[in-house]
C-alpha cells in the first residue's frame, strides 16, 4: 500500500501540464482499495440516488457503504431516514433491495422495527427479565437531501451537503435539478475498478473513438470545455445541437438563455456521483467498489419538468434510453479493457491531455484523501 500512496503522491506533484494518467497500482492494489474505504467512503458523503425514488412513507432502499449494511427510507413523517440494517439481536441483516414496508422485520427472529428504528416487538422475549424493547433502536446514520439527491454519510461530523456543494449550485442552479424526476434506475456490475469508471465519465477525450457506433460523431472535442475543478467536484461542458431535442431547453423552460439552453454538464462530485445534466433530461451513475476489479453501479435517469408532461417527451426519452444503454455497453467494452491494461506488468501511465483536466483534479482528491486532507 505504501508504494501505491507514495506513487500517487508523486504522480500529483507535477503542474497539470505535466501531468500523467494515475499509476497502476492505485487501480490494482488491495491494500489502496482498503485504505479507500476507510478514508473516502468511510467519511465523505455517498449519493444513494434521487428522492423522488423514496417517495412514498415506507419507501426504501438498501446498500452496503464501506461494509456497512445501511436501510435508508421514507418515515410516517414523511422524513428520510438513515439506519443501521443489522438486528440487535443475532446481527442478522434485515431488509433487502427496495420496495415498500410498514415496518422492519428481522427474516431470523422476527424481532420487529418501526420506521424511526425503535423496536415494536420482540417474540418469546418476557422471560428474560433483562430485556427491554426501550433500550433497542437501529444505530441512526447521516442522511441529508440536496437538490433531489440522497446522500448518506458513516462520518460523524460531515460538513452539510449543502454547505460542500454550494458552488455546484452556483453553476448549475439555474438548470433546477432539483425538479427533475426520475424514470429509471438499474444496477450493474462492471468488471473494472470504480476508478477506471469514473475517470471515463470525466473525461469526453474518448468519446469519437469509443462511442464510434453511437455519439462518437455527436462528439467535438473543440467545443468540450474542462476547467479546473473544485475541492469537492469536477466538471466540463459540451454544447448539444438539436439532433436530440430533449437535450435542448423547453420552450416553456423561462431560466435558461443563450447557450445555456443547450449546454450539457458532465458533473464528477466525489467520490463517485457522476451527473449528466442537460437542459432536458439527466442520467447519472453513483459507484462504489466491489473489490479491487469490479464496482456497483447505480444507474438511473429522467427528465426535466417541462417536459415530463410534453406529449412527445415520453417516445422521445424512450428512444434517449435506447442510446444511453447501447453507449453503457460501449463504455463496459473500454473501461474493462483499461482495467485489464492495468494488470499487465508492463503497464505505464502516459500524459494526460488537456481534455482530462478533470482526472487530474479527481487524482489530486484521491491522494489528499490518502495524505489524511479533508
Amino acid at each position: 500500500m505504501s508504494d501505491a500512496v507514495a506513487e500517487l503522491k508523486e504522480n500529483v506533484s507535477v503542474p497539470f501540464e505535466q501531468a500523467h494518467a494515475m499509476p497502476p497500482s492505485v487501480y490494482t492494489s488491495q491494500d489502496f482499495l482498503e485504505r479507500e474505504l476507510k478514508d473516502i467512503f468511510s467519511r465523505d458523503w455517498f449519493c444513494v440516488g434521487r428522492a423522488t425514488s423514496l417517495a412514498n412513507k415506507g419507501d426504501y432502499v438498501t446498500l452496503n457503504l464501506a461494509g456497512q449494511p445501511i436501510i435508508v427510507l421514507r418515515d410516517k413523517e414523511g422524513q428520510l431516514k438513515a439506519m443501521s440494517n443489522v438486528c440487535l439481536h443475532r446481527m442478522s441483516t434485515l431488509l433487502e433491495g427496495s420496495g415498500n414496508t410498514r415496518s422492519i422485520v428481522c427474516p431470523y427472529h422476527s424481532w420487529t422495527y418501526n420506521l424511526d428504528g425503535t423496536l415494536r416487538g420482540a417474540p418469546a422475549m418476557t422471560l428474560n427479565t433483562g430485556f427491554c424493547k426501550k433500550d433497542y433502536k437501529l444505530p441512526q446514520i447521516r442522511c441529508e437531501e440536496w437538490l433531489g439527491w440522497v446522500f448518506v454519510t458513516l462520518n460523524a461530523e460531515p460538513k452539510p451537503v449543502s454547505q460542500e456543494l454550494s458552488k455546484v449550485e452556483e453553476l448549475v442552479g439555474d438548470y433546477d435539478m432539483g425538479s427533475y424526476t426520475q424514470t429509471f434506475f438499474e444496477t450493474h456490475i462492471w468488471d473494472t475498478n470504480w476508478k477506471v469508471l469514473a475517470e471515463n465519465f470525466m473525461e469526453s477525450y474518448h468519446l469519437p473513438v469509443c462511442h464510434a457506433g453511437t455519439i462518437g460523431g455527436l462528439s467535438k472535442l473543440e467545443e468540450m470545455i474542462c476547467p479546473p475543478g473544485e475541492d469537492a467536484f469536477n466538471y466540463h461542458t459540451i454544447l448539444k445541437d438539436d439532433s436530440l431535442k430533449i437535450a435542448l431547453a423547453h420552450p416553456n423552460n423561462k431560466r435558461l438563455e443563450g447557450d445555456r439552453r443547450r449546454m450539457t454538464y458532465l458533473l464528477a462530485i466525489y467520490p463517485s456521483l457522476l451527473i449528466t445534466l442537460t437542459p432536458g433530461y439527466f442520467w447519472y451513475l453513483t459507484l462504489h467498489p466491489h473489490g479491487v476489479g469490479q464496482v456497483e453501479i447505480g444507474f438511473g435517469g429522467g427528465m426535466s419538468q417541462e417536459y415530463v408532461n410534453d406529449p412527445d417527451a415520453q417516445a422521445n426519452f424512450t428512444k434517449l434510453k435506447t442510446l444511453l444503454d447501447e453507449v453503457n455497453v460501449e463504455d463496459k467494452g473500454c473501461t474493462e479493457k483499461v482495467y485489464r491494461g492495468l494488470c499487465s506488468q508492463v503497464a505505464k501511465p502516459g500524459h494526460l491531455s488537456h481534455l482530462e483536466r478533470p482526472n487530474y483534479d479527481f487524482a489530486s482528491y484521491i491522494n489528499n484523501r490518502m495524505q489524511g486532507a479533508g
